[in-house]
Formats: C-alpha cells, structure tokens, sequence
C-alpha cells in the first residue's frame, strides 16, 4: 500500500509527505528579528513559555546547550509563569498561531512582573502585543501546522539567545550546518522510496495498528517526545512516551504485570551521544522484559552531533507517522479537534 501512489495521494490530499521532505529547508531559515534593540541588563535565568511544538524547539535547545547556557533555562506549558520571574528573567512567549491562550497569558504576567521579554510566533495576538510594546520578536514563515514547523522555532529560540547575547552564534551556523545533510536523509524516505529501501515505511508497517510508545534517554528525549506529537496529531493514534532512567525506577515494573498479550510498538530512540550507561539501561531492560511486552524496535539516530541526531530523528517521526496516517486511512494534517476545543475555549 505504501508503494502506491494513487493511494497516498488520496489519503494525504494536504501534501503531509510533501511538506515533510522540505522540513531540511528550516535549518538554512533566515529568522526575521524585530526591535531588536535591549538594555542589556543582566539575565540570570531564562523562561520559554510554550505548549507543543513550540515547547519541543525549547526542550532539543536546553538538552542541546545544557553545556552552553551557564543560567536556568525553565519551559512553562501552562497559564502561569513562576514567581521568581522579575527584571533579571528573560521570558520568551513562543506560539506558531500566536493566539495559544496558555501563552498570551504566561506573556501578560510577565509583563506585569517587569521581566525581559521576547516573542516567537507567526502572527495572532503575540504580534500584535510586540508591535504595540515594542517587544523583540522572531518572525515565522505562515502556513503551516506547529507540529511541522519546529525547526524554523528551534531557529528562532536560538535567534533570539543570541540577540540576548545568551548563546553564541556559532550554534545558530550549527543547524543550517545540517541543511543539506538533512536533505540528502530525507531523500531516503520520500515517496517514490519503495518499502525495502525505505526505513520510514518500515517502521511504520511495525506500528500500525498498535499503541506506540517511546523512549529516549536525558539527550534524546526531546526525539520521544516528537515522536509521540507526531504520532497524535499526524497519525491520530494513541501513543506514550517517557525517558531513561527515570523509567528504570517506576514504568519499568508496570510492564511485567497482565494483560499477558499488550498490543503495544516498543520504539527506543537511542543516539549515540548518549552516556554509555544509559545505553546499557537499554539494552538490559528490553532483555529483562522479554516475554512481558513486545521486543523494542531500536531507532538509532543518525548524524555525528548532538543536533543532526536530533533534527533527523525529528524529521523521521514526521515521515513514519504519516506513513501510519496512510495506513489508518485518515488525513494527516487536520487536527479539527483541537480547533473545536479552541473554538470552544474562546467562546467561554
């Protein structure tokens, strides 16, 4: 079924698989910055107030410059920021809409605790309140879903750090690095990949029809958590996700119990920037959980950086959840329900 065209072109009227192969092109993205000018007062921690995609461009660049950033870096996925927010906190408000209402309000109590504030979005609300307060804000390209537009924020969020003069902007040269890397990868699995030679397809073939879940270790987390966004939103399928060693000291034990027979996708997203230690947690666990769930499928991410490994596992998800909206015979793009919920949200 993969291998025919007629059919995806009629399960993916939207172009999911098309916009999908040119997710590389977000790497080289140019960001457009406005008011960039600051009082270059001192930040002593930062706070990314997002939900999402927008809080997944937050997680890969904490993970990715845990060594970098000399300061508390904090991801706020609700309504509230914490009370330490002052003068010295740099709050980025990140929304692709730029109407998500968790945020507008994170932003709104940040601007009254007197914090230094930034904006990444495409438009909504967050625009509009950074041309009115002349907040600095990163400029996304529109049309597209949040889900798939994670690079050009990731772009942004290291933008704006290195505006704030957080970061160096050699790590901003570092993603477009990956650009044509990215693209030479995301070639092997397009459409026109049959099954055999695709990895994408074939992953997906194992996962249809089950619940997935995955696991990354402290550095590819951020990936599992992908992983699971994609798999909700393109391939509207249940799916869970967690990360080593936590996972040793609780979920490890839940597996071994009934039912006996667990339709579940085991996918451990393993990269080998990872300690060796959590490798062999790995490793060992899948083998003392032989017979009590399904035998993980290992996804080893490829690249020789931290963030090759991260952006090509990112682009992976894409293309196998879509893969698994193909075969479920839904539409990977729309999420209807979620903008039912908004609507519903906003007229309450």
């Amino acid at each position: 079924m993969l291998d025919d065209t007629n059919i995806i072109k009629q399960r993916d009227p939207n172009g999911a698989l098309e916009i999908a192969s040119t997710q590389y092109q977000q790497a080289a993205y140019q960001v457009n910055l406005q008011n960039v000018e600051h009082d270059g007062r001192p930040i002593h921690n930062i706070v990314v107030a997002g939900m999402g995609g927008s809080a997944l461009a937050a997680l890969i660049t904490k993970v990715w410059l845990k060594y970098e950033i000399n300061i508390p870096f904090e991801i706020i996925r609700g309504y509230n920021v914490a009370k330490y927010v002052g003068s010295n906190t740099l709050v980025i408000a990140s929304s692709y809409s730029g109407d998500t209402e968790e945020t507008v309000n994170c932003l709104k109590h940040a601007q009254t605790s007197g914090a230094q504030l930034a904006i990444i979005t495409s438009g909504g609300k967050l625009m509009e309140t950074a041309k009115q307060s002349q907040i600095t804000y990163a400029v996304l390209p529109t049309n597209f879903q949040p889900r798939m537009a994670v690079i050009y924020n990731l772009r942004a969020l290291i933008a704006l750090l290195v505006n704030f003069k957080l970061v160096e902007n050699d790590k901003f040269s570092e993603i477009a690095d990956t650009s044509d890397w990215l693209m030479a990868e995301s070639a092997k699995w397009g459409t026109d990949i049959p099954t055999n030679d695709n990895y994408a397809k074939q992953l997906a073939l194992k996962a249809v029809g089950k619940t997935a879940v995955f696991y990354g270790g402290p550095l590819t987390a951020p990936v599992a958590y992908k992983w699971k966004i994609s798999w909700n939103e393109n391939a509207k399928n249940l799916a869970f996700w967690n990360e080593y060693p936590e996972f040793n000291h609780n979920e490890f034990i839940g597996w071994t119990s009934h039912p006996v027979e667990k339709p579940f996708a085991i996918f451990d997203i393993i990269g080998s920037i990872e300690n060796d230690r959590i490798l062999e947690r790995f490793e060992i666990s899948d083998r003392l959980l032989s017979g009590m769930r399904p035998k993980s499928t290992v996804v080893n991410l490829a690249g020789n950086t931290p963030i090759e490994q991260m952006l090509w596992g990112c682009i992976l998800a894409d293309f196998v959840s879509i893969y698994v909206a193909i075969l479920n015979n839904v539409n990977p793009m729309p999420v209807q329900l979620i903008e039912k919920l908004k609507t519903e949200l906003a007229e309450n």
